[in-house]
């Protein structure tokens, strides 16, 4: 059940520019997102045979404040519950806090997770990308203290979330690389894998109408992204993604018609709420 949170609050999180981007070369391009707060209802799409899993419902909110300039700060809490094929339900609940700077050379980060009430997983620290260069060093205080070193061209959520839009709006459909948010006890992080698809068209429906959405959205371009996440190590190479996310990411940074796929089953998420905040306290330059 924490992998599902995970995997959710990360769609949001992702909230991403050559064929094999770096980070570093990712951010050089600058998109503005738009500060929001956004509501999702999910639950659960379909079931292989000895899943052990008999429904998934659940509520995400996402907000997501700042800018470039200032850095962005997303806080996020996801509810979800869960009955097995003998009827009996787990509450799990995620809640996620992070900061991080528009240039992506910092993150901190605040995981904590509850399973029926009860604190089971937590996870809070900083994450610096070394200014001389080198592999980013991440300082972890809780659930124990330790230094934790990943990869120089790791993305954080943010960074991501910017070089995916980027690489949509200049026709690129592949963007790779390791991505950290802190989560699982600020120690893993994954090797995506991004295929954005052909950018939607219009339609003879509104939009905004249509999705429920704000009429400023009617404008807004938007890709089909599906999202692989591999685990790291020498025995892992020639796995399968641990689970997939599909959803529809918008220039501005909403994103819409969430599903996680785990293989033997998958649930979907659906925007039922959309608020656009207070703009960032500085003025971001056009990209």
């Amino acid at each position: 059940m924490n992998a599902i949170s995970h995997a959710a609050g990360r769609a949001a999180l992702v909230a991403l520019a050559l064929l094999s981007a770096t980070a570093s070369s990712a951010t050089a391009d600058v998109v503005p997102l738009a500060p929001h707060r956004a509501v999702y209802e999910f639950e659960m799409t379909d079931a292989a045979a000895g899943s052990g899993v008999a429904g998934i419902t659940g509520r995400m909110v996402y907000e997501l404040n700042g800018s470039s300039c200032e850095g962005y700060t997303q806080n996020m809490r996801f509810v979800t519950v869960m009955t097995n094929q003998e009827g009996v339900e787990t509450l799990n609940d995620l809640r996620n806090s992070s900061w991080e700077d528009g240039k992506g050379d910092k993150l901190r980060f605040s995981f904590n997770q509850l399973q029926n009430q009860i604190a089971t997983d937590t996870s809070q620290g900083d994450a610096t990308r070394p200014k001389k260069g080198g592999q980013i060093v991440v300082d972890v205080a809780k659930p124990k203290k330790k230094k934790v070193r990943i990869p120089a061209e790791s993305f954080f959520p943010m960074q991501h979330a910017r070089a995916l839009i980027a690489s949509a709006k200049a026709g690129r459909n592949i963007v790779t690389g390791y991505l950290f948010d802190g989560s699982e006890k600020g120690e893993k992080y994954y090797w995506t894998n991004a295929v954005i698809g052909k950018k939607y068209g219009g339609s003879s429906v509104p939009l905004a109408a249509a999705l429920n959405l704000p009429p400023q959205m009617e404008t807004v371009a938007s890709w089909p992204v599906t999202i692989s996440y591999f685990e790291i190590g020498k025995d892992k190479e020639d796995s399968l993604p641990s689970y997939e996310l599909h959803f529809r990411y918008y220039e501005n940074g909403v994103t819409n018609d969430l599903r996680i796929d785990y293989g033997s089953f998958s649930i979907r998420g659906e925007l039922k709420d959309l608020t656009f905040l207070n703009a960032g306290k500085c003025i971001e330059a056009a990209p």
